[in-house]
């Protein structure tokens, strides 16, 4: 079976009501894109913001008439359809477009980040199977990127670690995966906490090494693990955002033991001297690594 797809260009303040048409005229699908390059960064509680300039692009089967589609919907919204693209799409093209988007990513000589469907390049490597379309994180972003870069170089053996704002559990899982003896993972959103154990599960990573729990809880973890709720780790992960970056440095501080190491990521460029700031009357902080306009941060207590 082939498909119909159709990309509407249109602007922020229409595209709730132009989604919602598409639809109600038979759309499988409606996905929203940026249209001109725009980051959305640290939306408020209960923000959803959307793109200045937004492209949606419906799915139909292919037998829909394009023409009665275009009418109904120009008639529907009082005024001409913005512009507009057909695209006509056939399963395999759909299905090879979505799979030739992710391919195997490596970081350093021996970490890899592996789709399912593929076969590791280097099956003695320390390779993390992760399929894309997570919400959480699977490698793709330069932040994630960067942190894989750094723990890919640096020995991990023995070392206890918190990933904080954990996500899908990719940095934990690589750390275990390239020594690391324990994995404290912690995120305020349980979905998340679930994945990652789910992930850790299909990577083979046995369950006493990496743990999860709800920001709420990690004193409660810290006991269990270590016998006291201030035993503080060998190396703190943290790739969130810059606001909480900041709010959480006290805190994040003080999960680290004397010595222990710190990296930061989620920082925009400008950003950057802020977050510094709030770190370094406790720590030693390294001049900061980039990539395009994100930063990632590593210090030492």
């Amino acid at each position: 079976m082939s498909w119909l797809q159709l990309h509407l260009h249109t602007q922020a303040n229409s595209a709730d009501h132009l989604e919602q048409l598409l639809l109600n005229q038979g759309a499988l699908s409606v996905t929203l894109q940026d249209n001109a390059d725009q980051p959305l960064l640290e939306p408020g509680v209960g923000e959803t913001p959307l793109w200045e300039s937004t492209k949606l692009s419906a799915l139909f089967p292919q037998n829909i008439n394009l023409e009665n589609l275009l009418d109904a919907l120009s008639q529907q919204l009082g005024h001409p359809l913005p512009s507009y693209e057909v695209e006509m799409m056939a399963d395999e093209d759909w299905e090879r477009r979505w799979l030739d988007d992710f391919s195997a990513m490596q970081f350093g000589q021996q970490l890899w980040i592996v789709p399912s469907w593929q076969t590791p390049p280097d099956p003695n490597a320390c390779n993390i199977i992760l399929d894309p379309g997570l919400a959480f994180g699977t490698g793709t972003h330069p932040t994630t990127a960067m942190c894989l870069e750094w723990l890919a170089v640096n020995p991990m053996k023995g070392l206890s670690v918190i990933d904080y704002g954990c996500g899908s559990g990719i940095l934990a899982m690589a750390a275990l995966l390239l020594g690391a003896e324990l994995a404290i993972c912690v995120d305020n959103d349980p979905q998340a906490l679930m994945a990652t154990a789910t992930n850790a599960e299909q990577n083979g990573i046995d369950a006493s090494k990496l743990v999860t729990c709800l920001p709420e809880e990690l004193d409660g973890t810290l006991k269990q693990q270590f016998g006291s709720a201030k035993h503080g780790c060998d190396l703190l992960m943290a790739n969130i955002l810059a606001g909480p970056l900041i709010t959480l440095a006290p805190r994040l501080i003080d999960l680290l033991r004397d010595g222990g190491q710190i990296m930061l990521s989620g920082i925009l460029s400008e950003q950057c001297t802020a977050v510094t700031s709030a770190y370094a009357s406790s720590m030693m902080m390294q001049l900061p690594h980039s990539t395009d306009q994100w930063i990632r941060l590593n210090g030492q207590k």
